[in-house]
């Protein structure tokens, strides 16, 4: 009865078990005959017939197809239901999100999503072409042969590229063979080949004419070449009435294997018929200029990371009549700004778990320079790092290096500084929160060891001792505030205090500073005892849900005790050092003023004081005012404008004006800026008109397609940046 029993059970749960994997089964087989069951494709046309024999439809009489993502529209049509392939005539149009393209004829398959198109236009923004033959090769490539594309969708565009082949990546890059680029009717030169990225915004061909000074009438060129998405630069060939021809290139690159980097060489065999140089007939005119520079970055390992630079400047104007005369400074003053002696290095970064280890050559390659070679340093460096359980917290800076001292020629060689020292700090710090204070004592003991003294014979080993502490507190209080007070949108207030006071005190070190060649500041410490003292405040709201400080204000010193050598102003004994006032004031998100001014309280004035007032009143819509004071250096005020006026028209403006004389200015204009903006369809065309004192006057045209409205090329101006300009928009790579 029991084996019966059992037997009948097993029975009924392989009847179960069965029942449910075919249940099981079932359902993946519908899902799985769901998921490939193919989308019918429908047809509409003002008359459509289909024959079930040969599976095809024929319509004719305005015909659309809408089928995966993709439109077609055509007046006759015929096409295979199984195989997915058609053929339309009339008015071929095939659209998807990718673009379009236009024929009277085509023949396309909907599930590979290629095909041919006779007689063609296409449009894959922002590119519009023409071509004798388009082969859609898929979703993401087309081909269109002997014909020619353009960022303008005119009829009879304004300027084209006309070329045999070329292979478009909808949304991601063009790359044509052959190409004629024209303007109108008129072909203007010829291109082996022609890449351009569609995510790239920059212009590849830019052109500046205009009128300087010093240059005369000039013509800036460059064209941005695309050998592979590994590989690209720039040419340059520029024409300057004043001066002659000069070219270069530049080539950017990076690999997989051994980091980027970019390069650049510019020459011109410079013919000087300006009066610079004077207008003696027997002096020279003729100079070979140029200069080579190489960059390179590399990213060994995770760990480790390499950085060099290489720059050589070779410039027989600057050989002849001396320091007024730089290429860098005559060409390129951007760069020149940036850094008006180059160095040539290279460095090595490496990251430790808890510390770092630079290795650093540092070698003068252009001999006119006053540099430092570093051959080699080596820098370890030890963060603040907490000692195991304990309070305590660890610092360590270390650094060998072999320096030398190098003076431009033609001072002598016996004027060089050459020396070996070991420097290496060691600090101990505790910080520590007292009540409302935070508190962060420390000690800390420098040793640094030169393998000579002043005087090239002994070696010395020297040590100072420090020790301070830092303390800081933060009180606010907040006010239940709303209001919207002459449209300030206040919601709620919160004012900070946050002061800090720092101490810090050295002994004198055991080697005097006259006892020492003087390289940098780690040798020309001196016994210093000083408080740092700042004051911050702070107001605070929420704008759209977002903080926002409407005023910020800081003022700081700093108390020196008795120092033993005058300060750089002169002063002897205990002081107060300048007094820093900053004030970033934003009363509506549209306004902001920033100011800041140092105070001489030793000789009650004021030796600097900066201020900027900037309306940001729309897109493109912004005015700004700036004032600049120096005691010694007079006072100058700044207007700039930039505005918008209508879709087709923009103009700015910028002056500069001196208010009082000094031993370098007169009272004036310093300088004077307009620029009119015409947007000319496919074009945008920049007019500007530039005056200075230095330059005299300036006026250049700047042609920019909308398809790639941004240019290497700077034109904005405050104290704070470089003064655009001709001279200052030397295209780079």
């Amino acid at each position: 009865m029991n084996s019966k029993f059992k037997i009948q059970n097993i029975v009924k749960s392989l009847n179960f078990g069965l029942s449910f994997w075919i249940l099981v089964f079932g359902f993946w087989f519908s899902a799985y005959a769901q998921e490939k069951k193919e989308e019918p494709i429908i047809v509409n046309g003002d008359k459509v017939e289909y024959s079930t024999d040969s599976k095809e439809f024929v319509a004719s009489g305005n015909v659309e197809v809408d089928y995966k993502g993709t439109k077609l529209t055509c007046q006759k049509l015929t096409l295979n239901s199984v195989t997915k392939d058609g053929q339309a005539e009339g008015n071929a149009r095939l659209e998807d999100k990718r673009g379009v393209i236009e024929g009277e004829k085509l023949t396309y398959n909907f599930n590979t999503k290629s095909g041919t198109i006779i007689d063609s236009g296409f449009m894959s923004n922002p590119y519009f072409g023409k071509a004798e033959t388009v082969k859609k090769i898929s979703d993401a490539e087309f081909i269109a042969l002997r014909g020619s594309m353009s960022t303008c969708n005119y009829d009879n565009a304004h300027y084209r590229i006309k070329s045999r082949k070329m292979t478009v990546f909808p949304g991601d890059k063009v790359q044509t063979k052959d190409n004629t680029f024209y303007i109108g009717q008129l072909p203007v030169f010829y291109l082996p080949q022609y890449n351009h990225s569609m995510r790239d915004k920059l212009m590849h061909i830019e052109f500046m004419p205009g009128s300087k000074k010093d240059w005369g009438y000039f013509l800036l060129t460059g064209w941005r070449y695309n050998i592979n998405e590994n590989i690209k630069g720039r040419i340059l060939l520029d024409y300057r009435e004043k001066l002659g021809l000069a070219e270069g290139f530049g080539l950017n690159y990076k690999s997989r294997d051994f980091g980027q980097g970019d390069f650049k060489y510019y020459y011109t065999h410079e013919n000087d018929k300006s009066k610079d140089i004077g207008s003696e007939p027997d002096i020279p005119r003729e100079f070979q200029r140029y200069f080579v520079r190489w960059r390179h970055t590399w990213k060994i390992d995770e760990r480790t990371d390499l950085t060099s630079e290489y720059y050589k400047i070779v410039d027989s104007k600057r050989a002849l009549y001396g320091p007024d005369f730089n290429i860098l400074k005559d060409f390129f003053p951007l760069e020149y700004e940036k850094d008006s002696q180059p160095l040539s290095y290279v460095l090595v970064h490496h990251l430790f778990s808890y510390s770092s280890l630079d290795f650093l050559m540092q070698k003068r390659i252009n001999r006119w320079y006053t540099q430092l070679e570093k051959l080699p340093e080596i820098k370890y460096t030890l963060p603040n790092i907490r000692i195991g359980e304990t309070p305590f917290y660890f610092e360590n800076n270390t650094q060998l290096a072999n320096f030398n001292y190098k003076h431009a020629v033609p001072s002598p060689s016996t004027d060089d500084i050459s020396m070996v020292r070991l420097d290496t700090s060691n600090k101990f710090s505790l910080p520590m929160k007292v009540a409302f204070l935070r508190l962060s004592p420390f000690v800390m003991s420098r040793e640094t060891f030169y393998n000579k003294d002043v005087y090239d014979s002994s070696f010395l080993a020297r040590t100072i001792f420090y020790s301070g502490a830092e303390v800081s507190a933060k009180f606010y209080r907040i006010f239940d505030v709303k209001s919207n007070f002459l449209g300030m949108d206040i919601n709620g207030l919160r004012h900070i205090i946050t002061p800090t006071i720092s101490y810090t005190y050295n002994h004198e070190p055991t080697i005097l500073r006259n006892k020492l060649r003087q390289i940098d500041d780690i040798d020309w410490i001196g016994r210093y005892n000083a408080v740092y003292m700042m004051l911050s405040n702070k107001l605070q709201t929420k704008r759209n849900g977002q903080k926002v400080d409407l005023v910020d204000f800081r003022v700081s010193s700093t108390y020196k005790f008795k120092p033993k050598y005058p300060d750089d102003a002169g002063r002897r004994g205990s002081s107060f050092s300048d007094f820093l006032f900053e004030l970033d004031l934003i009363p509506y998100s549209w306004v902001r003023l920033y100011a800041d001014a140092t105070y001489n309280h030793y000789q009650d004035y004021f030796s600097d004081a900066n201020a900027n007032l900037n309306f940001y009143l729309g897109k493109e819509r912004s005015i700004s005012f700036g004032e600049r004071y120096q005691r010694k250096g007079g006072k100058q005020f700044t207007f700039y404008a930039d505005w918008r006026l209508n879709p087709k028209w923009k103009f700015g403006v910028y002056e500069r004006y001196q208010f009082a004389r000094t031993s370098d200015y007169k009272r004036g204009f310093r300088e004077q800026q307009y620029t009119i903006a015409r947007d000319l369809h496919c074009w945008l065309m920049e007019f500007v008109y530039n005056i200075t004192k230095e330059n005299g006057h300036s006026i250049w045209v700047v042609f920019r397609l909308k398809a790639f409205p941004e240019m290497e090329f700077s034109f904005s101006q405050t104290y704070y940046k470089p003064t655009p300009g001709s001279e200052g928009s030397q295209p780079n790579p």
